[in-house]
């Protein structure tokens, strides 16, 4: 199976970057039907497809290969977006050595994204930095990319001989996204309504981000592991916890509340109560 390449004028990277468009379509669209439609879409792709070996890509089934659903690297994230239920699914071809990013963090990758069809619609050769999603401008990556990234995992570095430096043992796989964790039932350039969509990657490196610079990097502002870290609000006060520099309301700047001065606010708990003392508003 020959993959068919389309270019564009516009920057390659611009198609996976989110956006919103009116959309007039007269009929109610029922985005929890599609997200099951496009489940039983993926399984069936899934099931009669196979990842050649060395790195020769996905292709159809045709003499007996064993399918991308049995390949054992395959898993399955469950994911809760705008109150529907997903499924998106990613092969680990290499999980990565170091540390996974949060939506909000940055990731220095590259990718090529296609169609179910084999249509290769963006690509990117070259690897380059950005974040997956920047609450202060509120563009990001599409869900997909917000979540899928989350299960790999950055590189080590390796000096050359030149002082150039390179990866290894960086994060290498495929996700498989429903349409409703892409552009949903809005076409996209080469991307037709309800598609979803196929993303070789590679992640060489993470930036972990402390957008408030309280000491306590925002991945682990997730408190409740959701991946969304806006509804984290400990003390209610309308700012999320990865915005707050004073967690729980006490007073006490967060950057403080690490006691025994060891770098880890989640092992301080003055009073024993289980809740650290930056989470904790009586302690």
């Amino acid at each position: 199976m020959k993959f068919k390449k389309i270019f564009f004028i516009l920057a390659v990277s611009s198609v996976i970057f989110s956006c919103s468009k009116d959309n007039n379509n007269s009929v109610p669209f029922d985005a929890a039907k599609q997200a099951l439609d496009d489940d039983t879409t993926l399984i069936d792709y899934l099931k009669t497809h196979y990842l050649k070996e060395n790195g020769g890509g996905l292709d159809t089934i045709t003499n007996g290969e064993s399918s991308l659903m049995n390949d054992v690297r395959l898993g399955v994230q469950n994911v809760l977006h705008n109150d529907i239920n997903y499924k998106l699914y990613y092969l680990q071809e290499n999980e990565g050595a170091t540390v996974s990013p949060s939506s909000v963090d940055s990731i220095y990758y590259n990718y090529t994204g296609m169609l179910l069809d084999s249509t290769v619609f963006d690509t990117s050769s070259n690897f380059s930095w950005n974040t997956l999603f920047s609450p202060s401008t509120g563009r990001g990556f599409i869900s997909g990319w917000q979540y899928g990234f989350t299960n790999f995992k950055g590189g080590n570095v390796v000096m050359n001989a030149d002082e150039s430096f390179d990866f290894v043992d960086y994060g290498k796989g495929i996700l498989f996204i429903p349409s409703g964790l892409a552009y949903g039932n809005i076409a996209e350039s080469a991307i037709p309504v309800n598609s979803p969509l196929i993303f070789e990657i590679s992640l060489k490196d993470v930036h972990l981000t402390d957008h408030d610079l309280d000491g306590v990097l925002s991945k682990f502002e997730d408190l409740d592991n959701d991946n969304i870290l806006s509804n984290d609000d400990t003390d209610g006060d309308g700012i999320p916890n990865y915005y707050d520099t004073d967690d729980d309301g006490d007073g006490k700047l967060t950057k403080d509340e690490d006691t025994n001065g060891n770098g880890n606010w989640f092992d301080d708990d003055t009073d024993g109560d289980g809740t650290p003392n930056f989470l904790d508003e009586d302690n």
